[in-house]
């Protein structure tokens, strides 16, 4: 097995010589059986090899004497120990989190410590070749996400250095009978054999049928991995141009956009895996209840080639579609639009939730924008009023027949559905739509000179994501 082990670093370049090694050990055979293969190897390759070992205070005075026989055995082959207690309980019950989450967490935690204050290269870790079917078929029974599928990585970025694994090529019986040669006597965790735990239950339920089946199964399984872990990473690096170079992150407003035509041009699987990036940029927290409904949800609303639609996701994200435009962001909190109307005095200041209107008397409104609206004072029935639409609400303009809903007004002009119900609307006493601000002016068809004009204009307070007003 040592010879196996040896090669099967090489090939995946797991260690240098000259190394500062880190090795989890808990005490069972799988961790104790790494550590001596380190102890064997460490004057050939020339390794500092430190053992780091956690008690999770699960299991009372039992754990503690985990901790107690691997500082033993530590001091029996002359390798250096460092070990922690760690309060998983209440860690679990502040985070409200499962039990192998909150013990995971905390470790890695620790391990994590630990490489910074010995600058360590690696920290090795003792998962083997059934840890690694199982996991593959616990992602298969979960999961649709590919790369997911991919298991165990033999080696991964951590800390300052790596996690290598080095007994992926191995098998739980091969390092059990490893520790019977070298006359090891591990420490064993009960909660090891109990199928209350999902991974057990694979473990003892399912795994035996499958090496019944094939007895080289891990060997299968990994090169499999293997395979699916460089197909994935050059995927994901095809993706994160993708996204680079196809997708606006707004980094102040946790909002990102893009062209939703463009995005729908790329290879399919480039674009489920920049829905991935995207939401693990959103997500300071990915949601447990996230899963690939979710996903199929975002591609029908990408989709989807006309109108302005929208959908939820957990958190309170939102996802819009407006008009080709597809936006993904957290509402940030706003004041409500007014909900009566606002009598307009002239001269005055009157403040609507994303800006102000100001209305004044003048001779010579001189040229108008987009911003502003003038008319005659005899022209309409005062006072003025501001407020938001309503159901029925139509306009008329020159050169227009007859009037148009204001509803097919916004369509037109592709304003968000967010934004419809605050758009600011001038009316006049009677109730007639004089300005939709920013869109659309009521200018009659007859027009002549007035000695006083009202001036209408509009400020905006903040620019909004496809608003026009």
């Amino acid at each position: 097995m040592i010879e196996k082990v040896k090669t099967f670093m090489k090939e995946h370049q797991l260690l240098e010589a000259n190394s500062n090694v880190l090795v989890g050990v808990s005490g069972g055979p799988d961790s104790m059986a790494l550590l001596h293969f380190f102890s064997i190897i460490r004057e050939v390759w020339n390794l500092n090899v430190i053992a780091v070992t956690v008690d999770h205070q699960l299991r009372g005075e039992e754990s503690l004497d985990d901790l107690a026989y691997v500082r033993q055995m530590c001091d029996q082959w002359n390798i250096q120990f460092v070990g922690t207690s760690l309060d998983v309980p209440s860690y679990k019950k502040e985070k409200q989190m499962g039990t192998q989450e909150a013990a995971r967490n905390l470790r890695y935690g620790f391990f994590e410590k630990q490489m910074k204050s010995f600058d360590a290269d690696v920290l090795a870790l003792g998962h083997h070749g059934d840890d690694q079917i199982e996991t593959v078929i616990m992602a298969l029974a979960r999961t649709a996400d590919p790369g997911a599928l991919s298991g165990i990585p033999v080696k991964r970025d951590f800390a300052n250095g790596m996690i290598i694994r080095p007994f992926l090529c191995t098998t739980k019986d091969e390092l059990e009978a490893y520790c019977v040669q070298q006359q090891i006597i591990p420490r064993r965790d009960p909660s090891n054999d109990e199928t209350v735990y999902t991974r057990n239950f694979f473990r003892k339920q399912l795994l035996p049928l499958l090496k019944d089946r094939n007895p080289n199964i891990h060997n299968t399984v990994q090169h499999l991995s293997e395979v699916l872990q460089e197909d994935e990473r050059f995927l994901l690096d095809e993706a994160a141009e993708m996204v680079q170079e196809n997708v606006k992150m707004d980094h102040e407003l946790n909002k990102i956009s893009f062209d939703s035509t463009v995005f729908s041009s790329f290879p399919y699987s480039l674009q489920r895996r920049a829905y991935h990036l995207i939401l693990n940029y959103l997500y300071k927290k990915w949601p447990k209840n996230l899963s690939y409904v979710h996903e199929q949800q975002f591609f029908d609303l990408l989709h989807r080639t006309s109108g302005n639609t929208h959908i939820d996701f957990p958190y309170n994200l939102k996802l819009n579609n407006m008009y080709g435009t597809f936006v993904l962001f957290f509402p940030e909190e706003q004041p409500e639009a007014p909900s009566v109307p606002a009598v307009m005095e002239i001269p005055s200041e009157t403040n609507w939730y994303n800006g102000t209107i100001t209305a004044c008397y003048t001779d010579d409104p001189g040229e108008q924008s987009e911003m502003s609206y003038a008319c005659g004072k005899e022209e309409v029935a005062l006072p003025l009023h501001v407020r938001t639409r309503r159901n029925g609400d139509r306009m008329c303009w020159k050169g227009l027949q007859g009037s148009k809903k204001l509803k097919d007004i916004f369509i037109d002009a592709k304003v968000p559905l967010t934004e419809r119900d605050k758009w600011p609307v001038v009316v006049d006493n009677n109730g007639t739509v004089l300005w939709l601000v920013g869109l659309k002016k009521r200018i009659p068809e007859v027009q002549r000179e007035y000695d006083t004009y009202i001036q209408l204009k509009f400020e905006k307070r903040n620019s909004q994501e496809g608003q026009h007003a």
